[in-house]
């Protein structure tokens, strides 16, 4: 095999000096990117009044009460330490549940009416742009405002309880997951749904033989993801009265209840982490044709 034929030096010459202004322009653009961030991030750190020598002070007090909230157990008696700190499995169980109702009813009502909506708001199935900026204005409203917030007006509407929980995460749920849903639509294939208009469709006919198939997985993997979320937001409304295990967690924390704190966190974690890891495999297995064409 030949070796390759040099370059005349004044060509080399040239090559060389305009990979390097081409490799300096990058190397500036990079710098002046990394600057631009660093200079943003001081701005709104001292907007935040972000202090860090007040935190590297304080930092005593928030390890000080993490060393207060955990579990009295020694090594004479573990077992009857445990059930100790677990006195009030039974209640706090029965308020978990509740809270987990709350997420599951909460997204799927979200569910279903971000499922509606989304279709409305894609621009390769609606036509009239005024539709479309009103579906998507609606769908950035509700998951614009937070779920905490949303939860505080239904508490003064209508009282403490599960009912605001539900009806919180449901309209937040609607905002996330109908904008989620909606770009899943805008990728899809259009040759089928072409092809059944143009074989007298109706609109609806053609969303559900030619647009629901192609979307359905990528819908429940994003409706269980969101399911993971909300498990999280439904303990946290608690906190503003909308029942379930939250309303627990604050009240321990207000009453100084060290070994109830740490008793009732541990609890939600353990049950976050099996939700999530339950919730990854089913949505791996839905993912798993997608990924595989």
């Amino acid at each position: 095999m030949r070796g390759l034929t040099p370059l005349p030096p004044e060509r080399e010459a040239a090559l060389s000096g305009l990979y390097a202004a081409a490799s300096g322009a990058a190397r500036r653009r990079t710098l002046a990117g990394f600057a631009i961030v660093a200079a943003l991030a001081l701005l709104a750190g001292l907007a935040a009044e972000v202090r860090p020598l007040v935190f590297v002070e304080n930092i005593g007090k928030f390890t000080a009460y993490i060393a207060q909230i955990l579990p009295p157990i020694g090594l004479a008696q573990p077992l009857a330490d445990v059930r100790a700190w677990y006195w009030g499995l039974p209640g706090w169980l029965a308020l978990l549940g509740e809270t987990l109702l709350m997420a599951y009813l909460g997204t799927l009502l979200g569910g279903i009416a971000g499922f509606a909506f989304s279709f409305v708001a894609a621009a390769n199935l609606v036509r009239s742009r005024g539709v479309r900026i009103l579906a998507k204005r609606f769908l950035e409203v509700c998951r614009t405002v937070p779920d905490v917030v949303f939860a505080l007006i239904f508490v003064i509407a209508f009282g403490l309880g599960p009912m605001v929980g539900v009806l919180a995460i449901a309209i937040h749920t609607t905002g996330a997951l109908g904008k989620l849903f909606s770009e899943v639509v805008e990728n899809i294939d259009m040759r089928p749904v072409e092809g059944l208009s143009a074989a007298g469709a109706s609109w609806i006919e053609t969303v559900r033989f030619a647009v629901v198939p192609q979307v359905l997985p990528n819908f429940a993997s994003y409706a269980l993801l969101r399911f993971e979320i909300n498990v999280r937001g439904a303990a946290v409304l608690g906190f503003v009265g909308a029942g379930g295990i939250g309303q627990e967690f604050l009240a321990a924390i207000r009453n100084f209840y060290y070994a109830d704190v740490s008793a009732i966190l541990v609890l939600i974690i353990l049950t976050v982490v099996c939700i999530d890891l339950a919730t990854e495999r089913v949505r791996h297995r839905l993912s798993g044709p997608e990924d595989a064409r």
